[in-house]
Parts: structure tokens; sequence; C-alpha cells
């Protein structure tokens, strides 16, 4: 067989999300606002003796990190889209990147905890009227990333499936992918949920800081500084948690959600058709790929068990195994 007739037999593993280049393009613009920040409060916490404001800005440098993870994450998911060496495409890069990302939230929340608690047990002299301003710019920078970052965060990914349907004969594999848009929570682009939780995270920290230097400087509050300081370890603790969890299960390969998985079987399993072996997982935002082995006393082609599947939204690499059942006696 010339190379050339297997072309229509094989397709592109691109599984990234509909919106990749956008969020690309945004999350980079969010690296480059977060840095230029950092700098200010370095800088600025050199020149005016703040120590406060020196901590603050390498602080800000952990998330400048995060988000250079996330954005180099869409930038080698775009690139290496048509690399043959990911069997599954780099769809998951974004939930790689977010993992890492996670981490570092992780080991910032429990810095914050522990500085805060070495304040409360010796509380530090609190320059008010240097910290404020710092503080407000701070979280005006954060909210205008936020802002950058938000409306793609949830739910908001799309897949769109590239009519492909290889199969050949009754007890071989195919691929199917349909025409159709995913709108569930499995399309979520975790990627850059964790950017915009890192941005959300430092804007917490922000108006904590706000809240605790208002009222220090009013009331003479100084524990409410350190306290401030706790609350806001244990809420970025619980983000950061949540995101390894959601980043962890996709990368474990997990089942994106268990309706998903009875839909599937729902479809296969008409006319006396057993599925005895049913692998879902994702492999990009808004894109499932299924491979599944079907038992059956009257076996068909694999293409007619991918149409059973194709009004189902998402699904965009399906491979079908069709076997016949062995108590069947042929007639």
């Amino acid at each position: 067989m010339h190379s050339h007739a297997l072309d229509k037999w094989q397709h592109e593993h691109v599984f990234l999300g509909e919106r990749h280049q956008r969020n690309e393009r945004r999350t980079w613009l969010v690296v480059g606002l977060t840095a230029a920040m950092m700098v200010v409060e370095i800088v600025g916490g050199a020149i005016y003796g703040s120590m406060a404001l020196v901590a603050d800005g390498w602080h800000m440098s952990t998330h400048a990190a995060a988000l250079g993870i996330a954005a180099l994450a869409y930038r080698f998911a775009r690139t290496h889209a048509h690399d043959p060496r990911f069997s599954f495409g780099t769809g998951k890069v974004g939930e790689l990147a977010a993992f890492a990302s996670a981490m570092i939230l992780l080991s910032v929340a429990l810095m914050i905890g522990y500085e805060s608690v070495l304040r409360l047990v010796s509380p530090v002299a609190i320059d008010f009227a240097q910290a404020l301003p710092i503080a407000a710019v701070g979280l005006l920078v954060n909210l205008g990333s936020a802002w950058l970052l938000h409306d793609h965060d949830h739910g908001g990914e799309s897949g769109h499936h590239h009519g492909h349907d290889h199969s050949h004969g009754a007890h071989g594999h195919g691929h199917g992918h349909d025409d159709g848009h995913d709108h569930g929570h499995h399309g979520h682009d975790s990627n850059m949920r964790a950017a915009y939780i890192h941005v959300m995270a430092d804007a917490l920290t922000s108006v904590l800081a706000i809240v605790a230097l208002i009222g220090g400087s009013l009331y003479g509050l100084t524990w409410l500084d350190p306290a401030m300081g706790l609350v806001g370890t244990a809420v970025i603790l619980l983000w950061s948690v949540s995101l390894i969890r959601s980043a962890g299960a996709v990368l474990l390969d997990t089942i994106p959600n268990t309706a998903l998985d009875g839909r599937v079987r729902e479809r296969l399993e008409v006319s006396g058709d057993r599925v005895a072996d049913l692998h879902l997982w994702r492999l990009g935002p808004g894109h499932t790929g299924v491979i599944a082995t079907i038992i059956s006393d009257a076996p068909q082609d694999p293409a007619a068990y991918k149409e059973r599947l194709r009004h189902i939204p998402g699904l965009s690499h399906v491979t079908i195994e069709v076997q016949t059942c062995p108590d069947h006696a042929p007639l």
C-alpha cells in the first residue's frame, strides 16, 4: 500500500481549547503587569527603607513566576501541537502547569501564615503612610489583571470536533470525531483558572492588607495585620488545594464526570450489545477521549457504534473495539 493511501485514515491530535491563543496573549499581558508591580515594590521598598514593601515585592515575584509558567505552557502546547511524540496531543500541558502553579500557591500561603504567626508573637512597627498607597496600587493592578483573565475562567471553553471516522473490520479500531460543542464543566481551561486564582489571591492579600493598615492607623490595632495574614493563608490554602485536586484528576486520567460515563454506556448498550471495557479521559479543554470494547452476539462495524455516540458533545477521539460474544452459537 502506498503511504499516501493512508492519508484519509490519519488525523491530527490537536486538542487545545478554542480560546487558546487569546488566553495566551492575555496571560503574557498579566505577567508583564505583575512583574512591573513587583519591581516597583522592591525598588520603592529599598528607597524608603520599608521591609514590608520589599517583602510584598518578593511575594509578588512568586505570582509572576506562576503566571509565567501558565504563559509558557500555552506557548509550549501551541508550538508542539503537531509534534507526533505526544500521542494524544498537548492539550494537558495546561493541567501540568496548573498543578505546578497550585504547588507554588500552596507554598506562598504557608509562607504568609508563618510570617503572620511570627508577627503575632513579636509585632513589627508598620509605616502606615508608606504602606497604604502601595497596597492600593497593588490592588488596582490585581483587579485589572483579574478583569483580563476572568471571562475565560468558568465554563467558557468550547471544543470543536472535526469529522474523522476510521474503521477497519468488525474487530478493528476506529477514531470518531463529531461536530459539536462542549459547554460542560470538563471544558474549562485549568491553566487559565490557575492564573486567575493567583491574581485573585494577590488581590485578596492586598484587600486584607488595606483593611489591616486602616485599622492599625486609625485605631492602633497592630494585631490586625498578622490576623488578616492568617485569614489570607486559610483562603489561599483552600483555593490551591482545589486547584491541585482538579488538575491532578485530569493528569491521572480520571473520568471527566460520571454522567458522561453513563451516557456513553447507555448509547452503546443497545440490542444486546454490552460494554466490557470503557475508558474516558480528558485530552484538553473541551476534548474527551473514549476507548470502548464492545461484546456482541451480532457484531457490527466500529463505525456503527461511533455513530451512536455522534451526538454526545465533547468526544474528540473515539476508538471502538468489537468482539463476538464467546458463548454465542452461530446459526
